[in-house]
Parts: structure tokens; sequence; C-alpha cells
């Protein structure tokens, strides 16, 4: 009995190795049927699992899925609807337009504007005629400029004086008192000294010229009297006209920026 455990410890190391020869036989058994068994397409470079492909290819599936669809779908609907048939249409249209009217230039009128009726003023003459004259409804941008009257420094100063009185003392319209006006116009200057006694306007001159010492000046036309001047006009069967020239028109018993129509006798100045 003494003799078993030594006999034991002589038997243990041998059949150690025969389980570790076996135990290796077993794995490297193991391993040469694992590397059968495995498919030839996949080769494991590190210790990354298998399952690690799978999310990249579900991921791959639905980005070419929504990449497609919008992709048809605007280009094959949307884009021809709102870029390629407005365009085709506009430029058919324009050709139209172009082709049916001329092109004219800027300042060429139009033929077609329409035209505005003009008006006329029927009226009959002194002789029982009938004429018209046409209205005038627009406004023009040219203004007629009448002459200023100039100053003559030969002729009496009073008469301008004369002027300005008559000036504030007229009225807008004729009152058929032009002699009567000028005779207190030019009393209240000192031009003369006492009031003449002729009627009618026509008969101014002759009365200025025998009792007041006004003389004649060489002018036939009513713009070119100097300022202050006496201008007498004729008339057949009326009493005539007298007025004193301002520096922008006429007055008498009324103002006027333009000379009485009837016939100049002449023009008058005390010198």
């Amino acid at each position: 009995m003494a003799q078993f455990p030594a006999i034991l410890a002589s038997v243990r190391g041998p059949i150690h190795l025969a389980l570790a020869s076996t135990s290796l036989l077993v794995i490297s058994s193991a391993a040469i049927q694992a590397q059968a068994l495995a498919p030839s397409t996949l080769h494991f470079t590190g210790s990354e699992p298998e399952t690690k492909y799978e999310p990249v290819q579900v991921i791959k599936e639905p980005a070419q899925v929504n990449a497609k669809k919008p992709a048809k779908v605007i280009t094959k609907e949307t884009v021809p609807v709102i870029t390629k048939k407005p365009a085709q249409v506009i430029a058919k249209d324009s050709a139209r337009t172009f082709g049916a009217e001329p092109v004219r230039p800027m300042d060429q009128q139009s033929t077609s504007a329409p035209t505005r009726p003009t008006f006329h003023f029927s009226f009959k003459t002194p002789a029982g005629k009938k004429e018209s004259a046409p209205v005038i409804t627009q406004y023009y941008p040219k203004r007629i400029v009448y002459p200023l009257a100039k100053v003559d420094r030969h002729i009496d100063r009073k008469l301008m004086q004369a002027a300005t009185i008559a000036q504030e003392r007229a009225h807008a319209h004729s009152r058929s008192l032009c002699w009567h006006y000028v005779k207190e116009a030019l009393l209240a200057s000192g031009v003369i000294d006492s009031r003449p006694k002729s009627e009618f306007a026509k008969d101014a001159a002759q009365d200025l010229v025998s009792n007041y010492g006004f003389k004649k000046l060489s002018v036939s036309d009513p713009f070119a009297a100097p300022l202050g001047s006496v201008l007498v006009y004729g008339a057949n069967r009326t009493a005539g006209h007298v007025e004193i020239r301002t520096r922008d028109g006429f007055v008498s018993d009324f103002l006027s920026r333009t000379p009485s129509p009837r016939p100049l006798l002449g023009v008058y100045a005390k010198l």
C-alpha cells in the first residue's frame, strides 16, 4: 500500500501528455472543418463581425429610391411645364406682334390718333354779314410778348405821372368815358392848367395842340409811342378814342395790354 502513490505519480505524467495531444488533435480538426465549411467570398481581415455590412446595404436601397423618384418627378413633369412651354408661347406671340405692327420712329405721330372737333363762334358784322371764327381750346406755351414803352427825355416828365394817375383810377372794362378820364389825369399831374372843353375823343388832338402846347410826334406804331404820350384815334360815326401809353400797355378809363383797333390819328406829347 505504501508503493501505490508512487505508482500513481509515475503514471500521471504520461496521462497528461496523452490528454494534451488528444485535445490538440480535436482543435485542429475542428479548425480544418470550419475552414472547409466557410464560403470562399468572405475574407475577414480584422475582428469586425459580419453583421456590420448589412446596415450599409439597407441604407443604400432607400437612398436610391429617394434619389430616383424626385428626379423623375422634377425633370419629366414639372420642369417642362414651367420652363419650356411658356417660353415657346412667348416666343410665338412676340413674333406675331412684331411681325404684324411696323416699327415707327419715336418722333413720328400715330395716324390713328383721334382728332378733336373744332368749334366755331358765329357772329354778324356791322354790315350784316354772317361770319365765324374758330374757338381755341388748347393752351399754347409760347406767350405773346408785347414791347415795353421807352422813356423819352425830351417830353415833359409830368406826362409819366399822368400815366400813373390814370392807371390808379382805371377800371377793368370800358365805361365809354375815355376822354373824361384822360382829362382828369392830365389835370391832376399838372401837365395842363385847365380842363379841355372838347367833348369827343377824336377832337382831343386839336384841343391839346391849339390850347396846351402839345405837339404831334413822328410815330405811327402805338407800341413805339413813348411813355406818357397821348394817343388819339378817329372814327366816322363814333366819338373816337383817347388813351395814354403806359410802361406795359395803354390806359384811359380802363386798362389794356393792346392799343385800340381804331385808326390812329396821331401820338401827341408836351415837350
